[in-house]
């Protein structure tokens, strides 16, 4: 009898290339099954390609890149709306029936990612028993996602508009500004792409949900960081404050110096990766000059000894696994999983869509609405670091519950382990 086969398919971005990876390989790993990757890259990203190389080396997945389609985007659309519009060509272009046609076994199982579901249709095409979507987000976001069709009836007019909460069954009520940011505007075109997308995830929520995360890199080789976690050893433990805002957040010139000036004027150790402004998918510069161009005069001369800024490539989960790592200034995306499992406190700062919801209570938060001051990062930054501060010490031990509660589920026999089992029975991909 063949090797069940898993064929998973990964929209561009690093945020939604890595939990593919991640679950393709946790899948081969746990259920012992055959998986291949479709990755449909942006074509113009090294780190998209550090990435798959990474994952291919400490995994046993296939992995396969598609080639790159070129969209007409309209100048305003948004970063979740290029990614639609790249998939749905995909499915037009047959890029995956194409590589299905070419693989020595027929998958039994296809998963896709959750900007993916204008590919479901092709299932019966390929010929797969099942489609899945795979959700790297929170169970609050996914059922705020899926209620966005039934919002879209009953709300009038435009959701910011609205004063009190919006209810969503089985959550917490939410109000306009924690909404994603295509909602914002109904009569934008891009309004209506969210609603098909969420329509699409809608209708798959009529099969069962499994659970079966956290789910996050593991440790490589770091040959490309050398330098980096050698100064990192020569740190104070839980000393050093993380500064990543992800690699396709960006900011303005003004907002990096006030970074710059608040990371200096908090008086922490910090290891800061630094990138200039990036293409929507992520593709970034290895120019130090252009990157730190951007930075107050003199800027880098004064952190010597005491903070790091790096414009290269950095292994993040490396970097937080390590001891004298205190803290994570972050953006809120997939890091914040590899974060929190390591017991890593955040400093929220999301940039736009729905980080500002994935930190749960092991954080604390600025605003995403504003240009930020140098008073204001410092104090933050003090919060997450200083031992004294009483709110720090709350987010600190809640950070440390869900490192615990994580490494549970992982166990053998603790939830997600067994809720993996669960989906593959389902899926006869195990008996």
């Amino acid at each position: 009898m063949d090797q069940p086969h898993a064929l998973l398919v990964a929209s561009p971005g690093l945020g939604h290339l890595i939990p593919i990876l991640e679950l393709g390989n946790r899948l081969s790993s746990v259920l012992k099954i055959h998986v291949t990757i479709l990755a449909v890259t942006s074509g113009s990203s090294p780190i998209e390609t550090e990435a798959i190389r990474a994952a291919v080396a400490r995994g046993t997945c296939e992995v396969r890149e598609l080639p790159s389609i070129d969209i007409d985007h309209s100048p305003d659309a948004t970063v979740p709306t290029k990614i639609i519009e790249m998939m749905r060509a995909t499915k037009t272009k047959t890029a995956v029936q194409d590589a299905v046609k070419s693989m020595n076994r027929k998958p039994t199982v296809m998963i896709i990612d959750i900007f993916g579901t204008g590919l479901m249709s092709i299932a019966d095409d390929i010929g797969v028993n099942a489609t899945y979507v795979y959700v790297p987000s929170h169970a609050w976001f996914l059922a705020v996602v899926v209620y966005t069709p039934v919002l879209d009836r009953v709300v009038e007019g435009e959701y910011t508009d609205i004063k009190e909460p919006m209810k969503i069954p089985g959550c917490r009520p939410v109000g306009p500004d924690e909404l994603l940011e295509t909602m914002l505007d109904r009569s934008n075109p891009q309004y209506r792409e969210c609603m098909r997308e969420d329509g699409e995830l809608s209708r798959v929520m009529k099969a069962p949900v499994y659970g079966i995360g956290p789910i996050v890199r593991s440790s490589g080789p770091t040959e490309k960081a050398d330098n980096i976690l050698e100064w990192l050893d020569k740190q104070p433990d839980k000393s050093v404050v993380f500064v990543c805002l992800g690699s396709g957040g960006t900011l303005s010139l003004e907002q990096t110096m006030e970074l710059a000036y608040g990371l200096d004027l908090s008086g922490q150790r910090f290891l800061w990766v630094l990138r200039r402004p990036t293409s929507y998918l992520g593709a970034s510069s290895s120019d130090d000059g252009q990157v730190s161009a951007g930075l107050p005069e003199g800027f880098l001369d004064g952190t010597r000894g005491v903070g790091l800024v790096v414009t290269q490539w950095a292994p993040q989960v490396e970097i937080l696994s390590h001891g004298s790592i205190g803290g994570f200034l972050s953006h809120c995306g997939s890091s914040v999983l590899e974060s929190l499992t390591k017991g890593v406190p955040i400093v929220a700062w999301p940039l736009y869509d729905e980080r500002r919801h994935r930190c749960g209570r092991s954080y604390v938060g600025v605003t995403s609405k504003r240009v930020i001051g140098r008073e204001e990062v410092a104090t933050f930054v003090r919060k997450i670091m200083v031992e004294e501060d009483e709110e720090g010490q709350k987010v600190r031990a809640k950070a440390e519950e869900v490192r615990a509660s994580s490494e549970r589920a992982r166990a053998q026999g603790g939830s997600s382990y067994r809720s993996h089992f669960e989906w593959a029975k389902q899926c006869r991909l195990v008996s």
